[in-house]
C-alpha cells in the first residue's frame, strides 16, 4: 500500500544525541570554552575589521539577540587588547590667551597625574612663598627705596619750580582744581583790590609771568607722571624679580621634567607669566569691610586656572581600552561640560568641569555600542558620524542652538580620534542603515554576520559541551552529566528544526541550563541529567502555553470543528502555527472546497474578505496554474470554486496550506472523500511538486494532541513534504505514539502521491492518448471539468454557425441564439 511506502521511519523522526559519544562523566571534568562556537564567517570578518587600520573600517556585528554577538566580540577584544600599547593620557588646562578655549595636552599613560600633582605642589608652594617674600624686610627696603627715590625726584622738581616762582613773586598753591601759580605781594596773595590798583603794564607783566610759570608747572607735572610710571614699572619689576625668585625654582623642575613635550612646556611658561602678572592675588587679603556690624562678602581670588583636569587617565589599564557603552546618549558618548549654579541663578563653568565620554575613554582602543540605542538617542548618530569623518572628538553643548538664552560655556580644543567603533545590532537595522543612510557605508565598511544556526559536526558538539561546562562553572550551577548535555543538544536542534544543525541562540540555551540546574537542586541532585533538562523544557512550556491549552479545550468541546475519523468530500484538515509571545504551537484548521457551474474560477473567501496575505493569495493563484496545466489541454476551464478556512477569524498568511487547498479542490471535483484522520501541510508549485514549509514539528504535535483528545485510532497522522523530513525533531510523546503505531507521519513529493494517500484511490498517470486511467482521481476530475464545460455551453445557447445571406454569395454572417445579425 502507498500509505506504508510513504511512512517516515521512526529513526528519521528526530536526531538523537547518544550520550556514549562523550568521554566525560560530568561537565566538571571539562575545561572552559575558548572562542566562539561555529561562527567562522563572523569571526573572520571581525578579525579583518580589527586588523585593517584605514579610516572607515569600523565594524557592524549583525545577528539576532542571543547568538553570542556581544560575548564573542568582548572575548576577542579582551585577548587582543591586552597585547596592544596603552594609549596616551589627555588633560585639559586653562588657556591663558583665550580662556573660553581650554587646551588639550597629551602625555604618556600615567604622566597626566604627574602633571596634575606637580601643578598642585607648585600652587601650594608659591601660595606660601610669595606672601613670605612680600613680607620680607629686604622687599620692604627695596620698595621703600624706590618710592623714596621717586619722592626725591618729585621734590627736586617742585623745589626748583617753587624757587623760580618765588623769585618772580609767585607761589605754587594747591586748589580744588589742582596746582596753580598765584602772584603774591609782600608774602600774601594779591587781593582783588590790590590787583586792580596795579597799572595796566604791571597787570600784563604778572599775567605773562603766570602763563610762563604755568607752562613750567605743566612740564613738571608731566615729568612727575613719567616718574610715577617709571616707579610703577620699577615696583612691578621688583615684584616680578621677587616672584621669579619664589616661583622659578618651583616651575623650572616641572619644565625640565616635561621638556620633551613642547606643548606642556609652553603651558608652564604661560602659567609662570600669569603668576607674575597676578602677584596681588597671592598677597594676604585684607579683612572684608563691615557695615553696621555686618561683614560684607569678599570674593576671594581663584586659583582654579592653575589646576590640571586629567581628562583621560590610562595609568592603570593594561593594554588598549575596551569600552562597552550600554547607554550611548550624546553626553555619555562625547562628553559634557558641567555647570555650577551660583547665587542669583547664574550658571558658571570652567575647564575643570569638562567630563569625558565613552569615546574619549576608548580612544586608542575599542568602543562597543548597541546600534539601536545609538539610533534612538537624539544627536548621537550624527555626532558619531562627524567624529569618524573628521577624526576628532569635539565636546559641544548640543542644546545650545535650541535655547532662547545663551549660557556661559566653553569650546574645548578637540581631541584626535583613533578608536575602532563596533556597533552590534540586528540584520534589520543593518539593512535599514545600508539603504537609507548614505554615510553608513563610508564609516562601517565591515559586516560580521552571526548566524542563528550552525552545522552540527563532532567538533561543534564538543564545543557545546564545553559551553555548558563554562556556563555552569561561571554561574556556580550544578554540573551536567552526559545525558543532560545530550538532551540539551537535541533541544538545540529542535530550536532550529533541523536534524543536521544546531541553534546558536545561546541566550535561550543558557536559560535552559539555569532552569535545569534549579530543578535538580530542588530535588537535592548533585548533577543535572536528562530528566531535569526535559523537566525544565516541560515547565517552561507549562508557564507559557495557557492559550494553547484553551485552544485545545475548544477542540475537545467541539466548539471548533475538526474531524479525526471518517471521510468527507471537499473537506480536509490543514495545519498552521500560532505564535503567542515566546510560545509557538500548531493547530488544525478545517479547509473546505465547493464546486459549481460558473465562470468565476477560484474564489478565495479569505481573500474576498481581506483576511489573507499576499503570499497566501499567491498560493491560491498557483492552484489555477496547476489545474490549467493538467486538465485544460483539450478544453477550457469553466467552473467556479470557493475555498474557505472554516472558523477562521484572524488573518491567514503563508503558502503552506496551498497543497491542502488543492487536495480539497480535487476531492470536490472528483467526488472522492478524503480521510479526516490525516492532516496536511505543504506548499505546491504549478507542476504539482510539494514544497517544504516551516513549523513542521509544531504542526505534527498540534494535530497529535487533537487526535489524542478525540481518541487515537491508529489510522491518524500528518502528511508532510518529503523535503521536510530533515526538519523533524518531534517530542518524546509523539515519537513513542508513532513507534507504537498509534500515529503516523507520511511524506510526499507530489500531489498525486498525496491525493492517493488521502483518498485511497490511485491518482492515475496520463496515458499516451492524453487520457487518464478510468476510475482514477485524475480521470474523475477531468470528466467533471468536461461535464461542467458541456453544461455551460448548453446553457449559453447553440454554438455559433455561418449561413449565407440571400444575394450575397459566399460571405458568411454570424448567427447567435437563432437570430440573424
Amino acid at each position: 500500500m502507498i500509505a506504508d511506502e510513504l511512512k517516515v521511519p521512526v529513526e528519521r523522526l528526530r536526531w538523537e544525541c547518544d550520550p556514549a559519544h562523550f568521554d566525560f562523566q560530568t561537565t566538571d571534568d571539562l575545561p572552559e570554552l575558548e572562542g566562539t562556537i561555529g561562527q567562522k564567517r563572523a569571526i573572520k570578518s571581525i578579525e579583518f575589521g580589527l586588523d585593517i587600520e584605514d579610516n572607515g573600517y569600523n565594524i557592524y556585528i549583525a545577528g539576532e539577540a542571543g547568538t553570542g554577538r556581544t560575548s564573542s566580540i568582548k572575548n576577542i577584544l579582551k585577548k587582543r587588547a591586552k597585547n596592544e600599547a596603552r594609549p596616551s593620557d589627555w588633560c585639559y588646562v586653562h588657556n591663558f590667551r583665550v580662556p573660553d578655549n581650554p587646551l588639550a595636552l597629551t602625555l604618556p599613560p600615567g604622566r597626566g597625574r604627574e602633571l596634575e600633582t606637580g601643578m598642585k605642589d607648585l600652587l601650594e608652594s608659591i601660595r606660601n612663598d610669595i606672601p613670605k617674600a612680600l613680607d620680607s624686610k629686604e622687599y620692604e627696603m627695596n620698595k621703600a627705596h624706590i618710592i623714596e627715590k621717586y619722592q626725591e625726584k618729585n621734590g627736586e622738581l617742585f623745589g626748583a619750580l617753587e624757587a623760580e616762582a618765588a623769585a618772580q613773586g609767585f607761589a605754587l598753591q594747591r586748589t580744588v582744581s589742582g596746582l596753580v601759580m598765584v602772584p603774591q605781594k609782600e608774602g600774601h596773595n594779591f587781593t582783588q583790590e590790590e590787583y586792580e590798583a596795579l597799572s595796566k603794564e604791571e597787570q600784563d607783566r604778572l599775567e605773562q609771568q603766570g602763563k610762563e610759570l604755568t607752562e613750567k608747572l605743566n612740564d613738571v607735572l608731566r615729568q612727575v607722571r613719567e616718574n610715577e610710571k617709571a616707579t610703577k614699572d620699577e615696583l612691578a619689576q621688583l615684584d616680578r624679580d621677587l616672584g621669579l625668585s619664589a616661583v622659578g625654582h618651583h616651575i623650572e623642575p616641572l619644565q625640565e621634567k616635561f621638556a620633551e613635550f613642547e606643548k606642556v612646556v609652553k603651558y608652564l611658561e604661560a602659567v609662570k607669566e600669569d603668576i607674575l602678572r597676578n602677584l596681588e592675588d597671592f598677597k594676604p587679603q585684607q579683612p572684608a569691610p563691615q557695615i553696621a556690624g555686618i561683614r560684607l562678602p569678599r570674593q576671594e581670588p581663584s586659583f582654579e586656572r592653575y589646576e590640571v583636569n586629567v581628562f583621560v587617565d590610562n595609568r592603570e589599564i593594561k593594554g588598549a581600552p575596551v569600552i562597552f557603552e550600554t547607554n550611548p546618549t550624546y553626553n555619555n558618548l562625547f562628553g559634557r561640560i558641567e555647570h555650577v549654579m551660583q547665587m542669583g541663578g547664574t550658571a558658571t563653568t570652567n575647564f575643570t568641569l569638562i567630563k569625558p565620554g565613552a569615546l574619549h575613554r576608548a580612544n586608542g582602543g575599542y568602543l562597543i555600542v548597541d546600534a539601536r540605542e545609538v539610533l534612538i538617542n537624539p544627536f548621537a548618530w550624527d555626532a558619531l558620524k562627524r567624529c569618524i569623518r573628521n577624526g576628532e572628538i569635539r565636546i559641544e553643548d548640543v542644546l545650545e542652538q535650541y535655547r532662547f538664552m545663551t549660557v556661559v560655556s566653553l569650546k574645548p580644543e578637540p581631541i584626535p580620534l583613533q578608536a575602532k567603533v563596533i556597533m552590534i545590532g540586528t540584520p534589520y537595522i543593518y539593512y535599514l542603515l545600508y539603504y537609507l543612510e548614505p554615510d553608513y557605508r563610508k564609516f562601517f565598511k565591515v559586516k560580521a554576520d552571526f548566524d542563528s544556526r550552525i552545522v552540527r559536526t563532532p567538533e561543534i558538539v564538543k564545543d557545546y559541551a564545553l559551553f555548558v561546562a563554562t556556563h555552569c562553572r561561571g554561574e556556580k550551577l550544578l554540573p551536567f552529566d552526559r545525558s543532560g548535555v545530550a538532551t540539551l543538544l537535541q533541544y538545540s536542534a529542535r530550536l532550529v528544526e533541523d536534524q543536521e544543525k544546531l541553534s546558536s541562540q545561546f541566550m535561550e540555551l543558557s536559560d535552559l541550563i539555569r532552569e535545569a540546574s534549579y530543578w535538580a537542586s530542588k530535588e537535592n541532585s548533585p548533577i543535572v541529567n536528562s530528566g531535569y533538562v526535559k523537566r525544565a523544557i516541560d515547565e517552561k512550556t507549562y508557564r507559557t502555553n495557557r492559550v494553547e491549552e484553551r485552544m485545545q479545550e475548544l477542540f475537545e468541546e467541539g466548539t471548533i470543528y475538526v474531524d479525526t475519523a471518517g471521510a468527507e468530500v471537499g473537506q480536509i484538515n490543514g495545519l498552521s502555527v500560532m505564535t503567542v509571545a515566546e510560545h509557538m504551537f500548531g493547530r488544525p484548521s478545517r479547509v473546505t472546497a465547493r464546486i459549481y457551474m460558473g465562470r468565476a474560477g477560484m474564489v478565495n473567501i479569505e481573500r474576498e474578505v481581506k483576511l489573507s496575505g499576499p503570499i497566501h493569495d499567491k498560493g491560491v493563484m498557483i492552484l489555477i496554474g496547476y489545474l490549467g496545466g493538467r486538465y485544460a489541454g483539450d478544453k477550457p476551464l469553466s467552473f467556479s470554486a470557493s475555498i474557505c478556512f472554516e472558523q477562521s477569524y484572524e488573518g491567514v498568511e503563508g503558502d503552506s496550506a496551498s497543497s491542502t487547498e488543492l487536495y480539497a479542490l480535487l476531492s470536490a471535483l472528483s467526488g472522492v472523500p478524503i480521510r479526516q484522520g490525516i492532516a496536511v501541510t505543504g506548499s505546491v508549485n504549478q507542476l504539482g511538486k510539494v514544497q517544504p514549509i516551516g513549523g513542521v514539528n509544531y504542526k505534527v504535535e498540534g494535530f497529535y494532541q487533537v487526535c489524542k483528545a478525540k481518541g487515537l485510532t491508529g489510522d491518524q497522522g500528518v502528511m508532510i513534504p518529503k523535503s521536510n523530513e530533515r526538519h523533524l525533531m518531534l517530542n518524546d510523546e509523539v515519537v513513542d505514539a508513532i513507534r507504537e503505531g498509534k500515529f503516523h507521519v507520511w511524506s510526499v513529493e507530489t500531489i498525486d502521491q498525496g491525493i492517493e494517500l488521502l483518498t485511497g484511490v490511485p491518482a492515475g498517470e496520463r496515458q499516451a492518448d492524453g487520457s487518464y486511467p478510468e476510475g482514477s482521481i485524475n480521470y474523475l476530475v477531468d470528466r467533471r471539468l468536461r461535464d461542467l464545460v458541456e453544461k455551460m455551453n448548453k446553457l449559453s445557447g447553440p454554438p455559433e454557425k455561418e449561413e449565407k445571406k440571400e444575394g450575397e454569395g459566399e460571405k458568411p454572417v454570424r448567427v447567435r441564439s437563432g437570430k440573424k445579425k
